[in-house]
């Protein structure tokens, strides 16, 4: 067992993916997709949806020196070129000379004085020149504005963000006022609610270009809201009060190019929906009633809670379901199933009890044998995939050893021996509660490793030591990934499991955000 003196905090107590007339978002390490793929010839001609009505509606500078003028090189006097010089005075005259002898010509001026020396060339004083200004470089033009639908609505969503709590109380203020008969088809809190709704807008336009990702999230929506009493009538007034909403709080951003688009995707998104749940409804109920028939209290927050539904209940170990209580009308959380699937048709759930957890709370301390709660259908896709050989590493965190626990007996099930490395993580000793289950199995199976990890001391997160006990281990590279608990757990499992080789294609666990519950 390995102890480190960091703690942890609690597990995670149940979650609500999809409570609400919004849900979860997809997530890329192949979480919950909300069930298998459609067949072609199983559709169900679409249901039209009612139209919405729309609400409302500098150039470069040089600077150029002055030409200037070549200078002029004065010219050095030759040899021959005497400079001027001022006339000498006349001397005396001298006795008169003999007439027969021919008088000589006086000497020249500059003979009897000797020229002066030849002076240097003067050096030209050069005339200062500007230096050009050099010519900034061209500024590309910025690339075309995106007009797509798709922008325009991320563009909304940007803008309407810093205030989505404002936005969609205003959106349930309105949908309330002018449809107040569907107050009821919403739980009495809706606090938990307005955070789905804009997780769903979010998400909507983030994948508002990617038709297949955004098909599986609607997809599974649809589903899911058939347990709320939706019918297709209902859609067009969500769509024009949520029109209206968006309208009211992104000035900015909204025009009449913006609402057609919006008015286009949720059109699109409703008849999705729609289409989905009319298909689930010829094969499926919208819940399940299920009485409790076993309540075992193994700490003083955690029950085993076996319920026996009113029908036959077809599920995959490692998917889980929505369940509500008679306490708290139309207030879902899911759990996992902790048992792969059973020949007597019973169901079993961990169930810890949180600070303000209605659901769970009402679980735990309220429900007891003879007791009947509704399930809603079953999803998620961390299932083992039974067509390789690839050994499972499996990473369970307070009661998120639950479907861990059922993904062991899943394999031993089909009879195919392949490694199995358990690591199951608490805070305290006492907080292992399934350790005996896990151990028994271990004796029973030999391809089976269990491994607890405990982290003691004041406070801490619970999941801190786990994946680091992971890397005692290994190699992991051939192991497909499995990982369930607080979010905390989940993030630095992701992680540390890609850096030791893992691919992430094949790591799987619950959806992050929507855990109920566990906060970090």
């Amino acid at each position: 067992m390995f102890r480190r003196g960091r703690p942890m905090d609690d597990s995670t107590g149940g979650t609500s993916r999809d409570a609400g007339w919004f849900g979860r978002s997809p997530q890329r390490h192949q979480q919950d997709n909300g069930g298998e793929e459609r067949a072609a010839e199983d559709r169900v001609p679409s249901r039209p949806v009612a139209p919405i009505r729309p609400v409302g509606s500098g150039a470069d500078r040089t600077r150029t020196a002055p030409q200037q003028p070549a200078p002029t090189q004065p010219q050095a006097p030759t040899p021959t070129q005497a400079p001027a010089h001022p006339r000498v005075p006349a001397q005396a005259q001298p006795p008169a000379a003999d007439p027969r002898v021919p008088a000589q010509a006086p000497a020249p001026a500059h003979a009897l004085t000797p020229p002066p020396a030849a002076q240097p060339a003067p050096h030209p004083t050069p005339h200062p020149v500007a230096a050009p200004t050099p010519t900034p470089a061209a500024t590309p033009p910025p690339p075309p504005e995106d007009t797509s639908d798709a922008a325009l609505l991320r563009r909304t969503m940007a803008e309407i963000e810093p205030i989505a709590d404002k936005v969609t109380s205003y959106f349930y203020a309105l949908l309330f006022l002018k449809h107040p008969d569907l107050r009821d088809l919403f739980p009495v809190a809706m606090d938990t609610q307005r955070d789905r709704l804009f997780r769903a807008l979010l998400t909507a336009a983030t994948h508002a270009d990617d038709a297949p990702t955004l098909t599986t999230y609607l997809t599974h929506l649809g589903r899911g809201h058939r347990k709320y009493g939706t019918r297709p009538e209902h859609y067009p007034a969500v769509g024009e009060c949520l029109i209206g909403a968006l309208s009211q709080h992104a000035p900015r951003s909204w025009d009449a190019r913006t609402e057609a688009a919006w008015v286009a995707a949720y059109t699109t998104i409703s008849q999705i929906m729609i289409d989905a749940a009319a298909e689930d409804e010829l094969r499926a109920p919208a819940w399940w009633d299920a009485e409790v028939v076993a309540h075992e209290m193994r700490t003083r927050d955690i029950a085993v809670v076996t319920v026996r539904p009113d029908q036959p209940y077809p599920f995959l170990a490692g998917q889980y379901a929505a369940l509500e209580t008679p306490w708290w009308p139309r207030v879902w959380r899911h759990y996992s199933f902790a048992s792969a699937p059973r020949s007597d048709g019973l169901l079993s759930f961990h169930v810890k009890a949180v600070p303000a957890g209605w659901v769970s709370n009402a679980l735990v301390h309220r429900a007891r044998p003879g007791h009947v709660i509704r399930l809603g259908p079953p999803a998620g896709s961390m299932t083992v995939d039974h067509s390789t050989d690839n050994g499972l590493l499996c990473l369970g965190g307070g009661t998120g050893i639950a479907p861990i626990k059922a993904l062991v007996e899943d394999v031993a099930q089909h009879g195919h021996r392949r490694t199995v490395q358990v690591f199951y993580g608490a805070r305290y000793d006492h907080d292992l509660y399934d350790i005996e289950t896990m151990l028994r199995l271990q004796q029973s199976h030999p391809w089976l490793s269990v491994r607890p990890v405990v982290d003691e001391g004041p406070g801490g997160t619970l999941g801190c030591r786990l994946p680091e006990a992971v890397c005692e281990y290994g190699p992991w590279h051939t192991y497909d990934a499995y990982l369930s608990g607080p979010p905390g757990m989940i993030r630095r499992g992701v992680d540390t499991l890609v850096g030791i080789g893992i691919p992430s294609h094949r790591i799987r666990h619950d959806s992050i955000e929507e855990l109920v519950g566990a906060r970090n």
